[in-house]
């Protein structure tokens, strides 16, 4: 039966295992994108609409593919359109995970069965929107209540933190702590490099003239999130190129861009490899785990791009060479004072042979120091999950992977926890029925907890 207590379990093995351990195990969503300040404010949403379609670039790129007008997806038409509009493309998803994760979140937050159509449309409108005024459904507690233990948000190096230090000080059911993402720091030829530069000054209280300065004040701020909590960094390394530069080559590179003069793409690339190796340095030093998100193909149609702006739904996936690139950065920062705690996502599933293997090479001291990191994105599905598990059990030891995020801007994602556990389960289960894994509910429920929780709190170092 659809979305019955067994779904995806084809085994009783699997059952037992999802059950009896991975269900049980508290969520610790290491990657996401909530906003901390709307975390802190707490406020109830104003309707499904708003909880469920804002921002959500995985529904509208389906919505499109439906024929839905962009006014009844990211336009001026009202909320209850745009769910009426989401509710008319819903039946057409079967076999999207989409289709699985909407009726899972109706069911496991609503405690609605039904399906979501045209026809029911009304009825779950009126009946989630009761539900999301009542004080459950605050932000704060749909976290504690989804068994949510910690989070982590991705913060630029200028933010002041300051909701996280409120959130310290006032919530005591779960953590929010920051995640340092410094992407500004190295898109050198953005448009608003510069203004973001004034800003990374101020945060920092100090000057920067020079390439010295810069990487003394992104230190500096290093250090300002680590006393927040911070333990984690991450990069949207979409194109990842690798060229050294000396320091007289950089420090060029960087009056040039400050006197507004456009850089080649060899100067861009120096920049943001000699930055990078710097920052590299500085995770090592304060021991964090270093994320590095490859290979996203972004702002396709330029036509929306301008209307829109970035992450509305016109991303899609890069398929460059990555090994050459990559090893060198790995084995510089290696070869120097060694490589931090890594993650390595790629967006193109082909990646993931290249970089398991790559990573082989640089494991020491702590076990799992390099990870696969989750399917990510367009392989936060069924089978993306499965190759990802797969390939890291053929070529690491699946048993120490830190398991799933939700990489998500909405408060109604942590069922993907619950999908991402059934199908860890179900992959187990078959091993076990094909005779490659034994019927040991001991030993592989300690694997499955660990890797749906207790790995990830050991990880991290929280």
């Amino acid at each position: 039966m659809f979305l019955n207590d067994n779904f995806l379990l084809s085994t009783d093995i699997a059952q037992a295992l999802f059950h009896k351990h991975a269900s049980l195990m508290p969520i610790i969503d290491y990657h996401c994108h909530l906003d901390p300040q709307e975390i802190y404010e707490n406020k109830p949403f104003r309707n499904l609409t708003e909880a469920w379609l804002a921002g959500d670039h995985y529904k509208w790129r389906l919505m499109r593919a439906n024929g839905i007008p962009e006014s009844h997806i990211t336009g001026d038409a009202s909320d209850y359109d745009k769910f009426l509009a989401w509710a008319d493309t819903v039946p057409r998803t079967i076999g999207n995970p989409l289709y699985t994760w909407t009726h899972l979140e109706l069911r496991r937050f609503f405690g609605i069965d039904k399906p979501l159509n045209r026809e029911t449309a009304p009825e779950i409108w009126n009946e989630v929107n009761q539900q999301l005024a009542s004080e459950p459904f605050k932000r704060r507690n749909i976290i504690k209540n989804s068994n949510v233990k910690l989070v982590c948000t991705t913060d630029d190096p200028v933010d002041s933190l300051q909701y996280h230090q409120r959130l310290a000080a006032e919530e005591k059911d779960f953590r929010v702590l920051p995640t340092f993402r410094p992407d500004k720091a190295l898109n050198i030829d953005a448009p608003g490099y510069g203004d973001w530069l004034k800003r990374l000054e101020s945060a920092a209280g100090q000057p920067i003239h020079s390439f010295a300065d810069l990487t003394a004040a992104l230190k500096n701020r290093v250090g300002y999130f680590h006393d927040h909590g911070c333990r984690l960094s991450d990069h949207a390394l979409d194109v990842l190129r690798y060229e050294a530069g000396d320091a007289d080559t950089v420090e060029a590179i960087f009056r040039k861009r400050q006197n507004g003069e456009t850089l080649t793409t060899a100067e861009v690339t120096i920049y943001r490899t000699e930055l990078l190796s710097a920052l590299i340095s500085f995770y090592r030093e304060f021991d964090w785990t270093m994320q590095l998100h490859i290979h996203a193909y972004r702002n396709n149609n330029t036509l929306m791009f301008k209307q829109l702006g970035p992450d509305t739904g016109y991303d899609a996936l890069n398929d460059l060479p990555i090994t050459e690139a990559l090893s060198k950065l790995l084995d510089r920062a290696e070869s120097g004072s060694g490589l931090p705690k890594t993650i390595l996502y790629s967006l193109n599933s082909k990646d993931y042979p290249a970089l398991l293997t790559l990573m082989g090479c640089y494991q020491k001291e702590t076990p799992g120091k390099l990870q696969l990191g989750s399917g990510w994105w367009y392989n936060d599905t069924r089978s993306g999950m499965r190759k990802q598990l797969e390939l890291f059990a053929e070529h690491s030891l699946l048993a120490g992977f830190v398991g799933m995020l939700t990489d998500s801007r909405s408060f109604l994602s942590y069922t993907r926890h619950e999908y991402f556990r059934r199908v860890l389960c179900e992959l187990i289960g078959e091993w076990v029925e094909r005779g490659e894994a034994p019927d040991d509910e001991a030993l592989l429920g300690q694997m499955v907890e660990d890797i749906s929780y207790r790995n990830a709190a050991g990880y991290f170092g929280f």
